[in-house]
């Protein structure tokens, strides 16, 4: 693979592509260390720790327990863009837009960027807002400090999506994707330090083995479980009839429509933990604590990842319900999101049209019917494979304390980020006749 890249190094146009992606990527973790000077970073840090934040705190690298001016990082444009796919559901102009083609897209992204500044906006004054009540502003809660933070999250937030926006087109593409992956890859090394600490450095050599081999283990077999889950699809054959045009013979091959296990990607996670996490964040900026002998603290407190498979009494692992509640919210969203952006109904009138038919089945309707019958078997394989890979490492953190900012959601993103960042290098490789990285 070495080899492989000193090859793609050689190239001038993928050298070029590769030194801006670099840069831009050192901009973006450079960024995150610059902190907004109105707020108490010690109180901040206190406030937000990263058992509370979990997922939302390892997608914005750090920066939000660090109260950086990348702190929002790119979220606002992840929820923008989910909420435009939803809108284009409800709103038939919406649709007809998308429907346009390269003109259509470009609207739509468009219309995202702004919703992208709306949301950095109403999200770091209702931020800046909470900080103020709390007492955690220099200075207190002042039209100033305001007006600092809002300008700081909402430049920082923007700034990101254009930085993501010109890797696209400038860098090995996939921009947003590709910062995403460096703010998760970021929090990996002080991770393993945790673990090191946790469970080799003081224990006896026996016990240091035996902790480093678990911990590999589980690194592997959940790696070798995404990467698995990412690459799985159920081909439904399409054979197309054959017509005669003048003297010739047309059609008749065979094809097949590729359905992804995982049909809905990484989107079921990270609604379902975000649905979850966001009382949480919300009452932590009005001062509400999970650990006060309150009612609705203690709801907070199931809520909380941190809390989940504590089998060390009653007490603590009757909080697990909200694990419950978490797979249960994982099911719904894969259901919900393959059901927006996968038609079968919409599939089996373009193949009637094309002369195409699935063999045994009958066009229109029935094709249709048998759709959506495979659709919902793999939606149900795949959605359990998710809650799987996000539940192992909720399972050492509740059961061994070995808590960590990435998990199994971390690595879906990760390894589907690099599949299809090396997939689209090789691409460019192969026009020049070089071994790209998948054949390695």
């Amino acid at each position: 693979m070495f080899k492989t890249f000193q090859n793609a190094l050689k190239v001038k146009e993928i050298r070029e592509k590769l030194l801006y992606t670099f840069m831009a990527l050192l901009i973006v973790r450079l960024g995150s260390q610059l902190p907004v000077p109105a707020i108490n970073r010690d109180f901040a840090a206190s406030l937000f720790d990263v058992n509370t934040l979990g997922f939302f705190n390892t997608l914005t690298g750090g920066s939000f327990t660090q109260m950086s001016i990348f702190a929002l990082n790119i979220t606002p444009y992840i929820t923008s863009s989910i909420i435009m796919q939803l809108l284009a559901i409800v709103i038939p102009k919406l649709e007809e837009i998308q429907k346009e083609g390269e003109d259509g897209r470009k609207r739509i992204e468009q219309i995202s960027r702004y919703l992208t500044v709306g949301l950095a906006v109403f999200e770091s004054l209702a931020m800046s807002i909470g900080f103020g009540n709390a007492g955690y502003l220099n200075g207190g809660l002042t039209i100033t400090n305001v007006a600092i933070i809002v300008a700081s999250f909402t430049a920082g937030s923007t700034f990101l999506m254009w930085l993501g926006e010109k890797i696209t087109k400038k860098g090995v593409g996939n921009g947003i994707s590709i910062i995403l992956l460096i703010n998760i890859v970021s929090q990996v090394p002080s991770d393993m330090v945790s673990l090191y600490n946790q469970f080799i450095k003081y224990s006896a050599v026996g016990t240091a083995i035996l902790a480093s081999v678990i911990i590999i283990s589980v690194i592997v077999v959940t790696i070798v479980l995404v990467v698995i889950l990412q690459g799985a699809e159920r081909k439904v054959p399409v054979q197309y009839a054959k017509k005669i045009q003048g003297r010739k013979s047309v059609g008749g091959q065979t094809s097949h429509i590729p359905l992804k296990v995982n049909t809905a990607g990484v989107i079921p996670v990270i609604f379902a933990g975000s649905l979850l996490q966001f009382p949480i964040v919300a009452a932590s900026l009005f001062g509400v604590s999970p650990e006060r002998a309150y009612v609705i603290p203690k709801i907070l407190y199931m809520l909380n990842q941190g809390t989940w498979l504590n089998f060390k009494s009653w007490g603590e692992f009757k909080y697990s319900i909200g694990l419950v509640i978490y797979i249960g919210l994982l099911y719904f969203f894969a259901y919900f999101y393959t059901s927006i952006t996968f038609n079968p109904m919409e599939v089996a009138n373009n193949m009637k049209k094309q002369g195409g038919f699935i063999p045994g089945i009958r066009p229109g309707k029935p094709t249709s019917e048998y759709l959506t019958g495979v659709l919902n078997y793999i939606i149900v394989i795949g959605a359990t494979a998710l809650a799987i890979i996000a539940i192992i490492p909720i399972f050492f953190a509740g059961t061994f304390s070995a808590r960590v900012s990435f998990g199994g959601t971390s690595l879906i993103i990760v390894v589907g980020v690099i599949i299809e960042t090396m997939t689209q290098i090789e691409s460019m490789m192969l026009v020049r006749h070089y071994k790209g990285f998948l054949n390695d």
